[in-house]
């Protein structure tokens, strides 16, 4: 992709910003990281708002990638979420981002991949539904068109004594989507076993055909349903054996060498099946060419890799400074494959 990201992109996020600021937020985290850093709360709120000029940061981005202790040429490494979503607006075509955007959608492009049964509420009656659920014992209901795992709730079969009321009471929550709950591998369970941690890996496509990675991440859960960094849950970062050198960290700024609920060590922890993780990720970044810039959830099961979902605004994932010592981002690394 030739050119940059462009001052006339830039202009348009700030304009936009301006009008949306969420002041409470940024009060918060300049407050969080005052109290810690021992720096003024205004002078980390100047500055919060000036990397969200100059560099396009999120105050989300500037609190968890410590930019408060970055030279601004370190803070110019870091791919941060205004400026990945530049490239999912240039890099994937408007009429595939549905496929992508609905969970429903999306289950049935990439059936071959799920690993897992599934149904719809809307279509599905209730004699279908009683047998998917008498197959089941546990389940997972989700918002098609829900992001960071809002509205995703589990459910134990046996406890479904109406079928029909449990229906209506899916489609009223807009959990129009029931999914069989994932069994994930041993090894993927001794992190948490509240929830099937997953990992983020993000792609691109470029014209050539060749599948770039560019994150490699390891989520995890911390005693919720899901392993959501906007829901309590953790990550650290993989190498490209996927193996975790670092420890992970949460929302809240919690940094993690081992998992506070199994004790199992983060670091050093090496995904099983990376293989299977690795040729699963080269065929669903070519299923749909025109969506080129993907995050893409993959399960392991003790049976292999299993997609969960295509991100085509993926979240961006990178090293916390304080917590591992590094101190530059992604961005040349997406640099280097796109070529913005």
């Amino acid at each position: 992709m030739a050119g940059s990201l462009g001052w006339g992109n830039r202009l348009r996020y700030l304009v936009k910003r301006a009008r949306a600021i969420d002041t409470a937020n940024l009060r918060r985290l300049a407050g969080l990281i005052a109290a810690s850093s021992g720096r003024p709360r205004l002078f980390i709120t100047l500055d919060m708002l000036w990397a969200a000029v100059r560099h396009e940061t999120a105050f989300q981005d500037y609190f968890d990638w410590d930019f408060h202790t970055l030279t601004s040429r370190e803070r110019r490494t870091f791919i941060t979420h205004p400026k990945s979503n530049h490239l999912a607006l240039r890099l994937n075509a408007v009429e595939h981002r549905s496929t992508f955007a609905n969970k429903a959608l999306f289950n049935v492009r990439f059936a071959p991949y799920l690993g897992r049964e599934w149904i719809d509420v809307r279509t599905a009656n209730d004699d279908e539904l009683s047998a998917f659920l008498a197959r089941h014992s546990r389940v997972i209901a989700k918002v098609a068109d829900s992001l960071g795992g809002d509205g995703i709730e589990a459910f134990t079969s046996a406890d479904v004594s109406e079928v029909a009321a449990f229906r209506a009471a899916r489609i009223a929550n807009r959990q129009v989507l029931l999914e069989e709950f994932l069994t994930q591998h041993p090894e993927m369970s001794r992190l948490n076993d509240s929830s099937v941690n997953t990992l983020r890996i993000v792609t691109y496509l470029d014209d050539a055909g060749t599948v770039h990675t560019l994150a490699r991440v390891l989520k995890m859960g911390n005693g919720g349903d899901v392993d959501n960094f906007s829901d309590g849950g953790m990550y650290t970062m993989l190498d490209a054996d996927g193996v975790a050198h670092y420890a992970a960290f949460d929302g809240a700024g919690g940094v993690y060498t081992v998992h506070p609920r199994s004790g199992t060590s983060i670091v050093g922890f090496a995904v099983p099946q990376w293989d299977a993780v690795q040729a699963l990720v080269e065929k669903l970044a070519r299923e749909v060419p025109d969506i080129r810039y993907v995050g893409w959830d993959v399960a392991i099961t003790p049976s292999g890799a299993a997609v969960i979902e295509g991100n085509y605004n993926t979240g961006v994932f990178q090293l916390k400074p304080s917590a591992t010592g590094v101190r530059e981002g992604l961005l040349p690394v997406y640099r280097a494959a796109i070529g913005f």
